[in-house]
């Protein structure tokens, strides 16, 4: 059996999806994903299924969403042994237990992401750029997508899966840069721009990549642009190492760009990737003490 919370919520036994229909059981069911192999107590359940005000029969309920749970998993599996006891009731509250890792798609990407940036670090830039691309490709759209107005710790996981995302998308690009694969980085590079305006590195990314293909004038209509977005948004300049580009751009001969980027006269792009003046969402860590 296996589950996705990489996208609209997915339950598959083979080729078979039996995704729960019934909302709070597939919030309830998201929340123990999103913390498997960890006991989520009766409490957070409660709250997030239904705020501050749970009716009184909230705890029975509650067990419902968890025997039907059980009885769906248990007939997916044929009663093999162990299948009702996927869904585990252990005090405070309750969990699933995975019997593989693979067999949540968040555990492959975090894993795959992992070795994405060590390649990196070891400068294995083919190999470390095709991980990161395999991984990425686990994702079916928005993480848990039909998983509409749930609660705050969802929420927050919602979160979280989309910086891993972008985190992921930064490796990549920078495996890519190590490559010398400027020009095919830029579609990407405009489009994450355009998703992601607030963003600086992925602006720094674009005006590096479009200089190093040989396209001062774009890249610094790139920057001009990175400066407007700031400015109207945030009321705040470009980062100086941005500035600083944007100088060398402006005292670098037109055929010598991409030249003086490529052999290490201009900025570096060698850095861990950084969000910039993007305000960050508080993290949670991926797999969750009790």
């Amino acid at each position: 059996m296996m589950f996705n919370v990489l996208g609209p919520l997915e339950v598959r036994h083979g080729d078979q999806l039996c995704t729960p229909t019934a909302q709070k059981v597939r919030w309830t069911l998201a929340l123990l994903l999103l913390r498997a192999d960890r006991v989520v107590d009766r409490t957070s359940l409660i709250d997030e299924l239904w705020g501050d005000e749970p009716p009184r029969s909230a705890v029975t309920t509650l067990q419902t969403y968890i025997y039907q749970l059980r009885k769906t998993f248990g007939s997916l599996l044929d009663e093999a042994p162990g299948a009702t006891q996927m869904i585990l009731t252990q005090p405070p509250g309750y969990g699933i237990r995975l019997r593989r890792d693979d067999q949540l798609d968040l555990h492959v990407f975090e894993r795959e992401t992992k070795r994405g940036r060590e390649l990196l670090a070891e400068e294995k830039y083919e190999e470390a750029s095709q991980t990161l691309a395999d991984a990425l490709k686990l994702w079916r759209g928005a993480p848990l997508a039909d998983i509409t107005q749930a609660g705050r710790l969802i929420e927050g996981h919602i979160v979280y899966l989309e910086e891993l995302q972008i985190e992921a998308v930064k490796l990549r690009i920078l495996a890519e840069s190590k490559l010398g694969r400027y020009a095919s980085c830029i579609p990407e590079l405009r489009e994450l721009v355009s998703t992601h305006p607030l963003n600086e590195w992925f602006h720094g990314e674009l005006i590096k990549a479009l200089a190093r293909a040989g396209r001062r004038g774009e890249a610094l209509e790139a920057y001009r642009d990175l400066r407007r977005i700031l400015v109207a948004e945030l009321g705040l300049e470009p980062s100086f190492s941005h500035q600083r580009l944007q100088q060398q751009l402006l005292l670098t001969d037109e055929g010598m760009t991409s030249h003086a980027l490529q052999t290490g006269h201009a900025l570096q792009t060698g850095h861990a990737p950084q969000t910039g003046h993007a305000p960050q969402a508080g993290r949670l860590t991926g797999r969750l003490a009790p």
